[in-house]
């Protein structure tokens, strides 16, 4: 590995050649089921470096793979030769013709694409369940499609321009049209392979036909013939046969792709039926009504739901033989809606239902409803057996015969002892998925997947004339079974395809066309018991796009991947290589992890990562360290005070030799005495001092206690010269009629924070069983609430219970905690008069709002205190995580680039959140002075 690093330094900086064996480990899996370890992972930036990869590939023979997000369920983004990384750079994207079309590069996802688009009212056509985390050079190279994009929107016929580089180096690109006779000169041989190519697909009736029949439905299956039958030029043949490609013909470096309209209005519904034959019968009628989406789930896949707080009783009482569709219908109006709805219900009354159709356009209960949809693959990987994989396979067949290709699927589900198996998927498309658990531990467990898959394929490639993969592609999964489903006449074209792009079959080889009948059972992944977080993982990378550490050293599936990875090694007696990983590791997992939890919120099966290496801190942690926190968590009092003086102190050595005098000190220092935390420029000492009494601001209004975390009272102080946090908010209940209690004995209290996040359990669970005994004394048995300034504090505390004794649970229980957001929302801004307003504010929505719920309403109190909010599009954890970045500041800068480019794009008159630390780590990386949102409030009223 070594040698091939320094070998590759003559192309790559160091920086951005990966191979220590945590990245080789790291990077051997991607979302489906197979295991390859790279010789080495490399980060191109442009294209020139790709080229030299060519090259380099070339000259050393050595396999070369292009991988984006990952998320790829078939195998084609892992290999045993050099790994080309994507998803740290080619991010860029620029909107063109009022939103008709976007040009991407391959590094960026297709949610961020989306998300950019929506004020145009458009989107990409393809939308995959995985769009947020699948990256664009993977939605074009495997012709994505999804749940509305059907035939007509996937990758292929929306794509409109590609630029691309070949194996042999040379560039060419669909939109400059010199390229077209550029390339007849350059390539001539390939040039005269394609229109060889082109002219006996066309002069062979039956192979023309077959094709045509082949794309009628969904199909990813081998190479996108049909460019052969749909372009006449050997350079738009080309770049349309990359979409779906799969990395094995070229590199797209960049693409414009025609938009599609995203439909402002949307009704949804879920419609249930006797048995799967009736709900089959019922698509056509559905699908010529308009709708949009008419996604099939059997009843194996609503029983694995029904436990789902909000499901519908109806759901749980459903026979055996029952289907469901869920139903939706979009239009620009209201009345197109209408329209659409009354089209299908004229129809409904010859279609048998178990109930009568209903349909809502609640954005709330429709998000309830796809929720239960894109729930059912998850539902059945967090049950799953440790040790066993989720496969998740997909097929399409003709509409027609749908529902006889489900009923024998469930046939062969039982004969091979796939007892959870569910059915669901886009039956307007005539595609569905179904889902698997198998192990590959044993001969046994690799022999039953084998025959049951070449069942599976006689069934649908030779029963039904289907596609052996509607949209997740060929991959290693189904490479061996091209031929069977296209016959050997298509797959010579194929092969020949591949013979005269790519010669020595260096680029991304074993995926899509591959001799080895069992390649399919090759290089299998394990999946060895660790622990329960790590064992629910189906490594899908659906996380990946949330992790503040991403672009710095691991993301959540990594992490995991690599706990898996340790225990492997050690099952092999591999003590050293098992010694080095946990030495990498430690930097690489556990340091630069926020433990912001963020991935749960996107992770299928909801793995919170932060909560595993919080563990992982807590057992790391000797006896000793764990009474020394005990005793800070007991004199807390004291050490805030401490620090208060150290900050003060710092301050005052600012004043005298520089702003910067601090951050250059503390920074040295760090070479000496890594743990030093590196001292911002954006820390003040706050002003605030406990009263002798408890302070009580009477007012008409009602009581709230005010507990003020312990980071505003020892750091809460104003860049400005404004008040402190404390008093603003003393100044903001004065102005809304509400008695704000501010109790004087508040010094020795914390949310518990600090201790939590760094695993230190005894010193938590002292602190917070004693705050919370102080809040019941404060709020006077709970009869008043208790507000906090930090949410991240709110959420901590929210989530204490679990640390809390018998006694102190009742309390919590009877006490109501909210965050300033929920406190300025729901109490303050009802009672105030809004006098003035900002024109243009930013928003930096920290990560414990979104975890808790109410990232919206901060959004609805910024807009009643400005005409323009702007939330950026990359919108993330910052990665302070209370006081990681003063630890690892690394890790604060990588994670705040991608939002704070997202803010210097505009020019505006306020930025806010609802954290100190979060405000300053932004504060440092957009150069603009972040403050918490109760400052706005307290300017715009009287």
């Amino acid at each position: 590995m070594e040698a091939i690093g320094r070998a590759l330094e003559a192309i790559l900086p160091a920086d951005r050649i990966k191979t220590r064996l945590i990245d080789i480990l790291s990077y051997a899996a991607d979302a489906g089921f197979y295991h390859l370890e790279p010789k080495a992972v490399v980060q191109p930036v442009g294209e020139e470096e790709v080229k030299a990869l060519f090259r380099f590939s070339h000259q050393h023979r050595i396999p070369l793979t292009f991988r984006a997000a990952g998320t790829s369920l078939s195998g084609q983004s892992v290999t045993d030769g050099i790994l080309a990384d994507l998803s740290r750079h080619w991010q860029s994207m620029k909107i063109e013709n009022d939103g008709a079309t976007v040009r991407v590069q391959p590094g960026i996802t297709g949610g961020i694409v989306n998300a950019r688009l929506r004020q145009f009212g458009k989107k990409i056509g393809p939308d995959p369940a995985s769009i947020n985390s699948a990256m664009m050079g993977g939605i074009l190279s495997n012709n994505a499609s999804g749940m509305c994009c059907g035939v007509s929107k996937n990758s292929y016929h929306t794509v409109q321009f590609i630029r691309f580089i070949l194996p042999n180096g040379l560039t060419f690109t669909t939109e400059n049209p010199g390229d077209y006779q550029r390339f007849r000169e350059q390539c001539a041989d390939l040039h005269d392979t394609l229109l060889q190519l082109r002219d006996e697909v066309r002069s062979n009736e039956q192979i023309r036909e077959r094709i045509r029949a082949k794309y009628r439905i969904k199909n990813t299956v081998g190479y996108s013939v049909n460019a052969f039958v749909d372009f006449d030029d050997p350079l738009d043949i080309l770049a349309h046969l990359l979409i779906g490609a799969e990395g094995t013909l070229g590199f797209i470096s960049e693409a414009v792709m025609r938009t599609v309209p995203d439909y402002p209005e949307k009704s949804t519904g879920l419609l249930y039926f006797p048995d799967i034959h009736t709900a089959c019968e019922a698509i056509v009628p559905l699908t010529e009504s308009g709708a949009e989406a008419v996604e099939l789930m059997d009843r194996a896949s609503l029983r694995s739901v029904e436990h789902l707080p909000g499901i519908p009783e109806l759901v749980k009482t459903l026979p055996g033989p029952a289907a469901a569709l869920l139903v939706e219908y979009q239009g620009n109006t209201q009345e197109e809606l209408k329209a659409k709805k009354e089209k299908f219900l004229a129809l409904s009354g010859a279609i048998s239902l178990i109930v009568p159709p209903s349909f809502t356009e609640n954005p709330v209960e429709q998000a309830y409803l796809w929720k239960i949809r894109k729930g059912m693959f998850p539902s059945v990987g967090a049950v799953r057996q440790s040790g066993t994989t989720v496969i998740l396979e997909d097929i399409a067949v003709p509409v027609a015969r749908l529902g006889d290709a489900i009923l024998d699927l469930q046939v062969l589900f039982g004969k091979y002892g796939y007892e959870n198996a569910i059915i669901f998927g886009h039956a307007k498309d005539g595609n569905i998925h179904f889902v698997v658990t198998q192990a590959f531990d044993t001969p046994a467990e690799i022999q039953r997947y084998d025959q049951f898959i070449r069942e599976v394929v006689q069934l649908i490639a030779g029963k039904y004339d289907g596609a052996l993969k509607a949209e997740h592609g060929t991959g290693r999964n189904m490479a061996p079974f091209v031929e069977t489903e296209w016959g050997p006449g298509i797959y010579e074209v194929m092969k020949a395809l591949k013979s005269a792009i790519d010669p020595e079959n260096l680029l991304n080889p074993g995926v899509l066309i591959n001799a080895d009948e069992e390649a399919h059972i090759r290089n299998l992944k394990e999946l060895p018991r660790v622990e329960e977080e790590v064992d629910k993982c189906m490594e899908c990378g659906f996380c990946e796009y949330k992790c503040p550490s991403r672009e710095l050293t691991l993301t959540p599936r990594r992490r995991i991947v690599v706990r898996r990875a340790l225990v492997k090694l050690k099952h092999q007696n591999r003590k050293q290589d098992y010694r080095q990983l946990l030495k990498e590791y430690q930097y690489d997992g556990l340091d630069t992890c926020a433990v912001d939890g963020l991935c749960a919120v996107a992770c299928p099966v909801d793995i919170n990562t932060g909560m595993l290496v919080k563990r992982l801190r807590r057992e790391n942690h000797s006896e000793f360290s764990n009474k020394v926190a005990l005793q800070v968590a007991k004199n807390f009092n004291f050490v805030s005070k401490a620090v208060w003086v150290g900050l003060k102190a710092g301050s005052a050595v600012n004043a005298v030799f520089g702003e910067h005098a601090m951050t250059g000190l503390t920074k040295g220092m760090r070479k000496v005495i890594p743990a030093m935390p590196l001292w911002s420029p954006h820390l003040r000492p706050s002003s605030w001092k406990p009263s002798p009494a408890a302070t009580v601001a009477e007012c008409d209004g009602p009581r709230v206690v005010y507990f003020p975390s312990c980071i505003n009272r020892i750091m809460g102080g104003s860049e400005k010269g404004k008040k402190n946090i404390p008093d603003t908010f003393a100044s903001v209940s004065r102005k809304a009629g509400i008695s704000l209690i501010q109790p004087n004995d508040i010094g020795g209290n914390c949310c518990g924070q600090i201790y939590s996040s760094k695993g230190y359990g005894p010193a938590y669970t002292h602190t917070v069983n004693a705050t919370v005994e102080k809040l019941w004394k404060w709020t006077q048995e709970g009869k008043s609430p208790v507000v906090l300034d930090i949410t991240s504090c709110t959420h901590t505390l929210r989530d204490c219970r679990p640390a809390l004794t018998p006694e102190n649970r009742a309390k919590f229980d009877a006490m109501r905690i909210l965050d300033s957001i929920e406190y300025l929302l729901e109490e303050v801004l009802p009672r105030v008069e809004v006098k003035r307003r900002k024109a243009s504010i930013a928003l930096h929505p920290v990560c414990s709002l979104q975890k808790m719920g109410i990232e919206n309403k901060f959004t609805q109190v910024a807009k009643q205190l400005a005409e323009n909010v702007m939330v950026p599009v990359n919108a993330g954890c910052c990665g302070m995580a209370g006081d990681r970045g003063f630890l690892f500041p690394e890790l604060t800068e990588s994670a705040t680039r991608p939002e704070a480019a997202d803010v210097k794009g505009g020019c505006h008159d306020g930025y806010y959140s609802s954290a100190k630390t979060c405000e300053m780590a932004m504060s440092e990386a957009v150069g603009k002075n972040y403050e918490s949102i109760v400052y706005l409030l307290d300017e715009c009223v009287d």
